[in-house]
């Protein structure tokens, strides 16, 4: 069976409310409370988005990520009471696209959910099927949050695509850490670290060589820009 979410999180009553609440708002909903949990799910389910704790009783969460990662480029929100920058940068080192802090408030954890699943619905949407926007050496498609570079088509995470979007939508403009923060990331705060990593990341997966990036350019005490 498909569930557009699927909860890792060994806090049972928090993870079988949570479920239960975004149930009656349409997001079809399930809960496993550990890593054992999770290998016999996946075996006869799939899930669209995942909500991934860190601290699980037979496992971490951080190593759930690092296998997802290996085969699937699902959207993975980390839900932690874990608070440090530490924790949140090695989240999003090895693939995770968001970190939300417990205690969370159920319907700003929705609408989170929501707006990321809404970013992947774009997949099987009948006019996404052509779209594809050319912008120099990259071509992106929107409809699988993916990008042509020199022929190569590269499979990016979704905050990964929202992030080059706006730098190529605005190509040669310096752009502030604040804009890109307002754009991405929305009303979410996030430290200048978050920023980097995506930045890293993009290059990693982009630039002939990250160390001296050709396109995606650091504009030192500033932010960054598109060239």
């Amino acid at each position: 069976m498909n569930y557009k979410c699927l909860i890792i999180d060994d806090e049972k009553e928090l993870a079988e409310a949570t479920a239960e609440y975004f149930n009656l708002f349409d997001v079809n909903t399930a809960f496993v409370t550990g890593a054992a949990e999770y290998n016999e799910f996946i075996k006869t389910n799939t899930a669209d988005l995942i909500l991934l704790d860190i601290n699980l009783g037979d496992g971490s969460g951080f190593n759930i990520c690092k296998e997802i990662r290996k085969s699937s480029e699902v959207p993975i929100l980390f839900i932690s009471a874990r608070q440090s920058d530490e924790d949140i940068l090695v989240a999003l080192n090895i693939g995770g696209d968001d970190y939300i802090k417990k205690p969370y408030t159920l319907s700003v954890l929705l609408a989170k959910v929501q707006v990321a699943l809404r970013r992947i619905g774009g997949n099987n949407s009948e006019n996404s099927q052509a779209a594809a926007s050319e912008q120099g050496v990259y071509v992106l498609h929107p409809e699988k949050f993916s990008v042509t570079y020199k022929e190569r088509e590269v499979a990016l995470k979704a905050r990964e695509y929202a992030l080059l979007s706006c730098l190529v939508e605005n190509k040669g403009t310096i752009m502030t850490k604040e804009q890109l923060f307002e754009k991405v990331w929305g009303n979410e705060f996030f430290s200048d670290g978050t920023l980097n990593v995506h930045i890293r990341k993009l290059r990693e997966k982009l630039e002939d060589n990250p160390n001296e990036p050709e396109h995606i350019k650091t504009v030192w005490g500033t932010g960054y820009i598109f060239e």
